[in-house]
């Protein structure tokens, strides 16, 4: 059994090998739904994992395979079992476009610790932390105490609408589960997410002549409208809910009363009983015209995972970290991600074990070599004891 101390000096070893690696891993552009570049990425993964996974496979989905590997463990739990395994969760899609690599590639800053470029924070560099940590138990001859499952997304930034079937699936029986997304701002882990929510509302009104017939037609636009108003009112009333209409669409000309429209909105709430509240407002409407027709198709939906500040899965790795030096915040994300669906369904989940950074999504997107070090480090420990 190697100690936490020797993980993380061994780890420290391995900068240049992580840069070269994640810079490969970035170089390989994964936007959500390209299922080529998903499939090339799979097999690059799958070969970065191959030389300690028991075995990996390719679970295929709209967007692409996602991959999902397998490590036995070699030891026994407390109770000199070893049921249950413990579950990593993490995504291989980017919001960015292909083609974004070659306008702003991956850069190490001179500091020697910064590096920049799309994905590099959210999440590439958390794929890079999984392999190393693999990578230092076997290097010391040691193997994870319980059996260890990782799944990787092809659809996380889009909600991951096939995605959870495979987190769903992997988390029945889970000891506990292991978010790799970036932390939040000071490299805190997430203990808590908001839910959110897409869904589409559409209305079929009556088309007429808007100005000889107009008492004839049933606009659909004007349906809409008064609908996401009562919906703002509802969201308004709910101190943790928060309402955006993303997209509207409808009509057809301005003589014309439109017989169609619809509207992309997304919901976020902190609380199982505001999403209820806000879910029945929007899956079950009531016309405010007679003759208009209204239907509602849920598009995305991750469940809000309240936070525990008495989290005992944090506690563990906040304790673990010390014995690194390394301290650990915890605190909740207004985002959601994976992680909901496991939090939410009461298994012990802690998110946010990437590298420390910031910018996701953004120009700016930048994370840690030296926190990617660390995280790979306290995530072998972890393994190794828990």
């Amino acid at each position: 059994m190697a100690e936490p101390a020797e993980l993380l000096a061994l780890a420290r070893t391995f900068g240049d090998t992580v840069l070269e690696r994640w810079e490969h891993l970035v170089a390989l552009e994964t936007p959500s739904g390209d299922t080529d570049r998903a499939a090339v990425f799979g097999r690059e993964l799958a070969a970065g994992l191959a030389s300690t996974a028991d075995r990996i496979e390719h679970p295929p989905g709209p967007g692409g395979d996602h991959l999902v590997a397998y490590w036995n463990g070699g030891g026994t739990a407390d109770d000199g079992s070893r049921a249950g395994h413990t579950l990593l969760v993490a995504h291989s899609d980017t919001v960015f476009p292909a083609g974004t690599v070659a306008r702003r590639p991956f850069t190490l800053a001179e500091d020697g610790d910064t590096v920049t470029g799309p994905g590099v924070f959210d999440m590439k560099g958390s794929l890079v932390a999984v392999e190393l940590a693999m990578d230092l138990l076997s290097r010391t001859g040691t193997t994870p105490r319980r059996p260890v499952r990782l799944v990787v997304v092809n659809d996380e930034e889009i909600g991951s609408p096939d995605g959870s079937r495979l987190v769903a699936r992997h988390a029945e029986g889970a000891h506990a589960v292991l978010g790799l997304e970036p932390p939040l701002p000071g490299g805190a882990l997430k203990i808590g997410r908001r839910g959110v929510a897409r869904v589409r509302l559409s209305v079929r009104g009556v088309s007429a002549h808007a100005g000889l017939d107009a008492a004839l037609g049933v606009s659909a636009i004007d349906e809409l409208v008064d609908q996401l108003a009562g919906l703002r009112a509802t969201a308004a009333a709910l101190p943790d809910a928060a309402l955006n209409v993303g997209t509207i669409t409808g009509g057809t000309r301005a003589n014309v009363v439109a017989d169609h429209a619809e509207a992309e909105i997304g919901l976020r709430y902190a609380t199982a009983e505001t999403e209820r509240a806000l879910l029945s407002a929007l899956l079950e409407p009531t016309p405010v015209r007679r003759r208009a027709a209204l239907s509602a198709e849920t598009l995305s939906h991750r469940p809000a995972w309240a936070m525990d500040p008495a989290n005992p899965l944090a506690a563990e790795l906040t304790t673990l970290a010390a014995t690194l030096g390394l301290g650990l915040p915890l605190g909740s994300s207004g985002g959601a991600g994976d992680t909901n669906l496991t939090g939410a369904l009461g298994i012990p989940t802690v998110d946010g074990l990437g590298p420390a950074g910031a910018g996701a999504h953004g120009e700016d997107e930048h994370a840690s070599l030296s926190s990617l070090l660390e995280r790979a480090a306290l995530m072998a420990a972890f393994l190794e004891t828990h």
